[in-house]
């Protein structure tokens, strides 16, 4: 088969349906070895899927790009104090070095060793989401205390949490499999673990992150097996009780309010200036942008220019074009890795399979969100661009959970060609 062939091959699997024979409603219920002809039978990092990989790659560099412009007059904000214009700059090489780095050697790690370690791992994120609530232990940053001192870097344990829920949904799900059907004996437990991870990061505060882990959970359950009608009953719960933490926080209000009416006296210079800034900013991008390096919000207009609302900054610099083409990147990032989870799935390794789906969920309900914030289309909530904000903990664990999809496709692979399971 010539090369452009292959090419033609690979490109042409994006856009085919999920299963090309009959396989039962829910995904964890195939079992069959049908799919096991895969070709490699490698387990290093250069027989893993090279599309993924390439997707990835772009994203980041992108990113760095992008953080070095929304980040370059950061310096002459007082705010900062005297630090140098690269600042930023080398701090997020730093941060996308030590995540390399995490990703090679969590690549080394077998799937069996996460399944085993699972629950271990989750309990090690709950205790690090207390540690970061201990005073003279969590690191204070806008109010919000999240984060640890490691020196050289500020580790957001939030971020480890997203990785060990997933884990543990995945693990949990292949242990219950037998009463997946049974409420109180297969979803009520994982939703008190959630519960409490949940009311430790509202404690912090940070809603936003508790969205995402609850979100994972939710998709994980269902992707698992788990009846639809308890699947829909545990949907609305979460709604509720999303609604009640807004309604009875001020602060949260305040937040909906402004996103309903960004522009309003009351709420252009409070709860709405920054959805307002990345309007304008979007606004003055147009189709094609002004540039790069152009931006006029970032010069101290817009706030968390290189965190947050990024995504402005790059509609105003690269335009609606710019917009859209990075969206069609984690796009087709997404889709790789679930074509990866569902594979996983048809040859039974349901465990692998749920967790690399679980990472789809978070990367990609994370990038909407965002994406969403930035245009104006959500409230403002405080989550960052995958893979391309700056922010050390939360590209470190973005690229160890690419690693550990990595790890699943060249198991499948090394299984698909005869291999013994990983």
């Amino acid at each position: 088969m010539s090369a452009d062939t292959g090419l033609r091959s690979r490109f042409s699997g994006w856009f085919k349906p999920a299963g090309e024979k009959p396989v039962d409603i829910l995904p964890v219920r195939v079992g069959g070895n049908e799919y096991r002809q895969t070709p490699s039978n490698t387990t290093n990092i250069f027989g893993a899927d090279q599309v993924l990989i390439w997707l990835v790659v772009a994203i980041l560099s992108w990113g760095i790009v992008m953080v070095f412009s929304a980040s370059i007059a950061m310096p002459d904000n007082p705010r900062f104090g005297k630090i140098a214009h690269y600042y930023f700059f080398q701090r997020h090489l730093m941060s996308v070095g030590l995540g390399f780095v995490a990703a090679v050697l969590t690549f080394q790690i077998p799937m069996k060793v996460w399944e085993h370690w699972a629950p271990w791992l989750f309990i090690a994120s709950i205790l690090l989401l207390i540690a970061v609530l201990i005073p003279h232990v969590g690191t204070v940053v806008n109010g919000a205390r999240r984060w640890l001192s490691l020196g050289i870097m500020n580790f957001q344990p939030s971020e480890l949490a997203k990785i060990a829920v997933i884990m543990y949904a995945a693990d949990y799900m292949v242990r219950k499999m037998e009463v997946k059907e049974r409420f109180f004996r297969a979803v009520l437990p994982m939703g008190l673990a959630v519960g409490i991870v949940g009311a430790l990061l509202l404690a912090e505060p940070d809603m936003g992150a508790f969205m995402v882990i609850a979100v994972i959970a939710m998709g994980i359950l269902f992707l698992g097996g788990v009846n639809a009608r308890m699947f829909f009953l545990i949907a609305l719960v979460l709604v509720a009780a999303f609604a009640l933490i807004v309604m009875t926080s001020e602060w949260r209000r305040e937040r909906i309010f402004a996103y309903l009416d960004p522009w309003s006296e009351k709420h252009a210079l409070g709860k709405g200036y920054q959805l307002s800034h990345s309007l304008i900013a979007i606004g003055r991008g147009e189709i094609f942008g002004v540039g790069l390096g152009g931006s006029v919000e970032k010069l101290h207009w817009l706030p968390e220019a290189h965190t947050d609302f990024l995504l402005a900054v790059i509609g105003e610099e690269l335009g609606l074009v710019g917009i859209i083409a990075l969206l069609g990147l984690f796009f087709f990032m997404i889709r790789r890795i679930v074509e990866i989870g569902r594979q996983a799935i048809r040859m039974d390794r349901i465990f692998s399979g749920l967790v690399a789906q679980g990472i789809a969920i978070w990367l990609g309900f994370q990038t909407f969100i965002n994406a969403g914030v930035n245009l104006g289309a959500l409230p403002t909530k405080g989550l960052t661009l995958p893979l391309m904000s700056f922010g050390g903990s939360a590209i470190l664990m973005n690229l160890v959970a690419i690693a550990i999809v990595l790890r699943i496709d060249c198991e499948n692979k090394a299984m698909g060609a005869g291999g013994a399971r990983s």
